[in-house]
């Protein structure tokens, strides 16, 4: 636990709990509990002086669908922010744009009504579904984020690229598991040094609240 200073005396700092609602992404597919996106993140965020607890709340397969399902019970009365990072399920099944958009409107609700913040994780769909649904899917995120007043980080795997290069799928490959999907642990650790920065200003403004 943190101490602040409050007109001269020591005060201890509650310590923040942040939920990080996803899919097998969020859970750690693949890889042993410790080296999973949760703890790591955890342990990053513990390295730089930040008092937190995150609750992994990442389930592998989930939809938006799933993800709006779980919300209200991971909303817990402790819950001070959440990390939504779903959709990647919703494109392997080439569900509508329209049906994501909803369910993650819906989170966000949920959200906004427990006064918790978000730092909502986009995704972006491939080319094959076509331009318009591409366009369509791709424009959920930043906009709703927009909606809501959100923090916005438009990729999960932002920290593996440089810059705003785009991905080259040949030097990814070494972060990546067998399936080409999911990261590796190494992978894991550029993905929380790329979103990190971006926790620690989503704790500043529950610290704000």
């Amino acid at each position: 636990m943190g101490i602040v200073l409050i007109w001269g005396q020591a005060v201890a700092a509650q310590q923040v709990v942040i939920a990080a609602l996803g899919d097998s992404l969020t859970q750690g597919y693949g890889l042993p509990a410790e080296q999973g996106f949760v703890p790591q993140l955890e342990a990053w965020l513990a390295a730089r002086g930040s008092d937190v607890r995150l609750i992994n709340a990442g389930v592998s397969g989930d939809t938006t669908a799933g993800g709006l399902a779980r919300v209200g019970w991971t909303l817990t009365p402790e819950v001070g922010g959440m990390i939504v990072a779903l959709g990647g399920n919703d494109l392997l099944r080439g569900l509508a744009p329209a049906q994501a958009r909803a369910n993650i409107d819906g989170i966000l609700q949920a959200a906004q009504a427990a006064d918790v913040e978000v730092l909502l994780i986009g995704m972006e769909a491939p080319g094959n579904y076509g331009p318009d649904y591409k366009s369509e899917f791709d424009a959920i995120y930043p906009e709703l984020a927009e909606e809501y007043g959100t923090q916005f980080v438009d990729s999960f795997f932002a920290g593996l690229t440089e810059g705003d290069a785009p991905a080259d799928p040949s030097q990814l490959r070494g972060f990546l598991q067998a399936d080409g999907i999911h990261p590796n642990a190494e992978g894991v650790t550029r993905i929380v040094e790329g979103i990190g920065p971006e926790v620690l200003d989503l704790i500043a403004r529950i610290r704000a609240d």
